[in-house]
């Protein structure tokens, strides 16, 4: 048995899994994982034998649970920090810090209008007035961080950081799927990402996966 379990919902669908088990995936230890099917009669009661909310992802190290996505990649990011996850530069650090936690509690109108789903065929949808807003926001914050902090590689930070686990959701299962219009910089980012070894593997998975739900963030 792995020392690290990570407890998510449909792999298709459920972006904060995702951002959770991108961070398990990236420590570099072994972990177990467990799929609970959403929107099921057994969905809560399974998901509540796990964590004391009734939501995923949940993290389970030994006699530690931890749930919420950002709760889980600290842990992680503390608990493996061979991993880097964090940029150890301390303005790249604070910009990350910054940039994720804006993702972790803001672009409502982007989540309503367009949801997450990693296999959906491409559909062309204009943005309202809204998630133009949040589209316009979250492409600053790509350009600042490539821009600034971004010489070393192809992710934000240059190396894969927790800013990558938040906002791969927003790249390979909104703004790609949607065919979003994007800068240069933006649209090299969400390349980056659909080329992501740990983002393939997670969308070959969800690819696999028979359920079918409409609409879900």
């Amino acid at each position: 048995m792995a020392a690290l379990t990570i407890v998510v919902g449909n792999k298709r669908y459920s972006s904060w899994s995702l951002r959770g088990w991108l961070a398990v995936r990236l420590s570099g230890g072994t972990f177990d994982e467990v799929v609970i099917n959403m929107k099921k009669p057994d969905t809560t009661a399974r998901m509540l034998s796990y964590g004391p909310t009734g939501k995923v992802p949940v993290l389970k190290h030994g006699d530690i649970t931890v749930w919420e996505s950002l709760a889980i990649i600290e842990y992680i990011a503390e608990t493996f920090p061979a991993a880097m996850l964090w940029p150890t530069d301390r303005a790249a650090r604070a910009h990350c810090r910054a940039s994720s936690t804006e993702m972790h509690s803001g672009f409502q109108s982007l989540r309503q209008q367009m949801s997450m789903d990693v296999v959906r065929p491409q559909i062309d949808r204009t943005p309202n007035e809204g998630t133009a807003t949040d589209i316009a926001r979250i492409t600053t914050l790509w350009r600042e961080a490539r821009q600034k902090y971004g010489a070393n590689g192809p992710f934000l930070y240059g190396a894969p950081s927790v800013a990558d686990c938040m906002y791969a959701p927003v790249a390979a299962g909104r703004f790609h799927t949607f065919k979003v219009k994007l800068d240069p910089v933006s649209a090299a980012y969400v390349d980056t990402i659909l080329n992501w070894a740990p983002m393939q593997e997670w969308t070959a998975a969800a690819r696999a996966e028979t359920d079918v739900i409409a609409e879900y963030d």
